[in-house]
């Protein structure tokens, strides 16, 4: 089977991880956690997963159904490292969910009209009408990383956004529009693990991009800016949830939770929703 971008990610596993993490892959053992740091060794049974999953789905049909009827506006920015989970925990999210209300925002590069107008415009595009909820998988918060750590924006440009940013999301938020930004956040271990299953696996290739690639090698260059990110954007307006998802089950579950927590909604169930795991889940300190 031929590798994408000839077997860079394996390449880089033998001979440019670190060796620690080489060894946490080599040895670790079915449902493992890899991240010494996360709060649990293995992750979640299947069949607990499954079960509080499919109560969680009809919460979540019944909190677009209450969306629909008053009109409110939902919009979740889902952000993390590569391969943190963000697609997966998107996709738990919808699934059940009528598309003409609830749509996934994933753009691309910018086009070159795009690169000249004012850098928040493309998203404001795609903001929720009336009833609608808007996921944003990636959004205005790559120029404070991703076009960062790529050199793809000046310092200029990048602190110019920081500048702007508190007024925008304060705008948004006055608005009416409910703003959530979730942060998944992966162990280096297991975001390396999952880049090696994905080249290996002809139906989860496509998921690779050479900004993958490129960073693997960029992991400290990250953690500045995402620490640095968090600190200048982590407002009483519009705060971060953080979500630890070394395990996807148990993040998908902590995701699901704190969007049904950001409204209320005809027939909401409380002990179906559950209490958020805070070993996992909370503000931007728990990436400490």
């Amino acid at each position: 089977m031929t590798l994408p971008f000839d077997g860079a990610i394996s390449r880089y596993f033998r001979e440019g991880a670190p060796k620690e993490v080489r060894k946490a892959i080599e040895t670790a053992g079915k449902d493992e956690i890899m991240t010494a740091s996360y709060p649990y060794r293995e992750e979640m049974k299947g069949k607990d997963y499954d079960a509080h999953m499919d109560l969680l789905q009809i919460e979540l049909a019944k909190m677009q159904a209450g969306l629909k009827a008053t009109g409110q506006r939902l919009l979740v920015v889902f952000e993390g490292r590569d391969a943190a989970g963000k697609g997966g925990t998107i996709k738990a999210v919808t699934e059940n969910m009528n598309p003409r209300q609830a749509y996934v925002v994933a753009l691309s590069k910018p086009t070159e009209r795009e690169s000249q107008q004012w850098y928040f415009q493309r998203y404001v595009d795609w903001f929720p009408a009336k009833g609608e909820i808007a996921l944003f998988d990636r959004s205005w918060y790559n120029r404070a990383m991703i076009e960062h750590v790529f050199g793809f924006c000046s310092p200029e440009q990048r602190a110019k956004f920081f500048k702007q940013l508190p007024e925008f999301e304060q705008m948004i938020v006055d608005e009416g529009i409910v703003l959530r930004k979730i942060w998944l956040e992966v162990g280096r271990a297991e975001q390396l693990k999952r880049f090696l299953d994905r080249e290996g696996d002809l139906l989860k290739q496509w998921k690779l991009s050479q900004i993958d690639v490129d960073g693997l090698s960029k992991w400290d260059d990250y953690c500045k800016a995402i620490d640095e990110t968090m600190e200048k954007s982590h407002f009483k307006h519009a705060p971060w949830t953080v979500i630890l998802s070394d395990d996807k089950k148990r993040a998908r579950i902590a995701a699901i939770q704190t969007i049904l927590s950001s409204v209320d909604y005809a027939g909401k169930d409380a002990k179906v929703v559950g209490k958020i795991d805070e070993k996992i889940c909370g503000g931007p300190k728990l990436r400490a």
